[in-house]
């Protein structure tokens, strides 16, 4: 089936759950107006339609594949990056005074959304870029940011993290790539880092590194690491990509999805000098690193959105045209298509009622964060209380959907030929990089319930009582509550045995919360009509399932223990 960006859908998130129309009313986002806003949407849901989508299945089938001369990405990817480029899509959201059209990162989102629904894996090279940009904004010299930032905004060069290492994994401070001063204001770094998603590709004409490695007498842990800007071509006199840097791929990963985004195992200095840039001060890596991985994050969130989207997208257009059987209790015995019969209605208002409200937490995040750049009390916070809501259910929301897509499509669609099982192969790694799921669980738990001395967290609990109307919501924002005071002097292990389930019903509390706004706010319009069944669903369906999590939200982890490690292999 063809990709059509949910642009209604999307409009309506930007207004009620983004807050555009507040943007807008700022000397800030004064751009935002309603009709650009709109034209952005269109503009990107034809382009996104036209030239991604229709890569997607070779993106999956061919995918990038390694040679001696780098990565090489099937055809029509380069141009069709090109044509991004020049479309002006990469500077959206992008500061004006690096070249960018500074709109708000609400309306950058949507543009994601969009271009991930088309093309999950392709998506994940801007994403990535718009990473590198917040980092080197936020914490780079001003050097730095006129030689690379022009170019990282319009994504004519794009952008990679460099985290991950093979003895590491999610504990970053076990880290050991090394950053040697040079004594002329460069460093050598040497070492390697792996899970580099996009770390090479022949699309742009230089990749811009950003690599978290130790400099020499560096404390252990965390506080030794500093952030280093390691192009994949060195800059000439001219500012313009020059000799190579000793950045090289080692492999590619072969994944069970993704497979138009290459994963790379990239080697940093171990033939000839790799020369980088330190950003920020030495021993600031981890700051930096949070800019980077907050972004990072709610991006990774939509990613669960774009996947969502797709897949409820073609199990719907299967349901529409798949014939099989009467349907029970029917005056006649003619079969009827599929959409007819009550459990497939069942699995297609479920798909839909997760992907709206996984699309309303995060774009609402995405408000928080422009919120937070007009300065305004309370979003920073809010943000970072959303932040692991977001990266987390929506993810997991994506797998839920993109599962449920393949089941609408009964055994055809455990069929590679209709594309059914792509959605749930590039879903299933969302909820494990940037943070494991259960990272951010942790996260909400240990850091973010204590935040502002747990201000931050009764600021959202009071927002969502004053306003929720339906009876469960209400019940399972008090529950949110009461939970969540316990697990803020719950004994460490008691805590992190119950963040997972936690997490989960706060996320299902705000998406229900925003959800519910929306309905209030629905036109007497079949759009209005069709928004207020989907969250009626979800109200009465899915709510009460969060409910149904206290159990395991309070629960001692002392049953975790109750038996041996080896057990568990017996």
């Amino acid at each position: 089936m063809a990709y059509a960006a949910p642009t209604a859908e999307q409009r309506f998130a930007l207004e009620h759950s983004a807050g555009m129309g507040h943007l807008a009313a700022s000397a800030t986002f004064a751009a935002a107006s309603d009709d650009v806003v709109d034209a952005v949407l269109a503009g990107i849901a034809d382009f996104a339609a036209g030239e991604w989508a229709p890569l997607a299945k070779a993106g999956d089938t061919v995918g990038a594949r390694w040679t001696d001369a780098g990565v090489v990405m099937p055809d029509g990817y380069a141009r069709a990056y090109r044509d991004y480029v020049e479309g002006g899509w990469g500077t959206i959201g992008a500061p004006e005074a690096w070249g960018g059209q500074g709109l708000p990162f609400a309306l950058q989102t949507a543009v994601l959304e969009t271009l991930g629904g088309a093309n999950t894996g392709f998506a994940l090279c801007p994403t990535l870029t718009l990473g590198a940009i917040e980092a080197l904004a936020h914490h780079g010299s001003a050097s730095q940011q006129a030689a690379y930032l022009p170019r990282l905004s319009t994504g004519e060069w794009t952008g990679t993290m460099n985290l991950t290492e093979p003895q590491a994994g999610s504990d970053v401070g076990a880290l050991r790539t090394l950053a040697s001063p040079h004594g002329d204001g460069t460093w050598r770094v040497r070492g390697t880092k792996i899970y580099i998603s996009f770390g090479d590709h022949d699309m742009a004409s230089n990749i811009v590194h950003l690599v978290l490695a130790r400099t020499p007498g560096a404390p252990e842990g965390t506080r030794g690491i500093s952030l280093f800007l390691v192009p994949k071509y060195r800059l000439d006199a001219d500012g313009e990509p020059g000799e190579a840097n000793d950045v090289r791929v080692v492999s590619i990963e072969h994944k069970m999805g993704l497979h138009a985004s290459p994963t790379c195992v990239l080697s940093f200095g171990d033939r000839d000098d790799c020369v980088g840039e330190l950003i920020g001060a030495e021993g600031g890596g981890l700051r930096a690193m949070f800019t980077m991985m907050n972004n990072a994050r709610l991006n990774v969130g939509l990613q669960g959105v774009q996947v969502a989207e797709g897949a409820s997208q073609a199990a719907a257009a299967h349901a529409l045209e798949r014939v099989q059987s009467a349907r029970a209790g029917g005056r006649t015995r003619e079969s009827v298509r599929i959409v007819e019969h009550p459990d497939v209605r069942r699995m297609l208002m479920r798909m839909r009622a997760q992907t709206q409200g996984a699309r309303a937490l995060v774009y609402h995040a995405a408000g928080m964060v422009d919120r937070a750049t007009l300065g305004e009390a309370g979003a920073r916070s809010r943000l970072e209380m959303l932040t692991p809501l977001a990266k987390a259910h929506a993810t997991d929301l994506g797998n839920e959907v993109a599962s449920l897509g393949i089941q609408v499509h009964g055994g055809m669609g455990y069929i590679e030929e209709t594309g059914a099982a792509r959605f749930f192969r590039d879903a299933r790694i969302t909820p494990i990089y940037e943070g494991t799921n259960g990272i951010q669980a942790a996260d909400l738990v240990g850091r973010k319930l204590s935040l502002d001395n747990g201000a931050a967290f009764g600021s959202l609990i009071t927002d969502m009582a004053a306003t929720a109307e339906h009876p469960d919501l209400g019940v399972l924002v008090e529950t949110c509550e009461a939970i969540g005071r316990r697990l803020a002097g719950a004994d460490h292990d008691d805590r992190l045995a119950a963040s997972y389930p936690f997490l989960t019903m706060l996320s299902v509390a705000v998406c229900g919360w925003l959800l519910e706004a929306q309905a209030r706010a629905a036109p007497a319009t079949p759009f209005g009509d069709a928004k207020r069944a989907t969250v009626r669903f979800y109200l009465d369906q899915i709510v009460p399932e969060a409910l149904g999590l206290r159990a395991a939200a309070t629960a001692s982890a002392e049953v975790l223990y109750a038996m041996a490690p080896e057990a568990f292999a017996a």
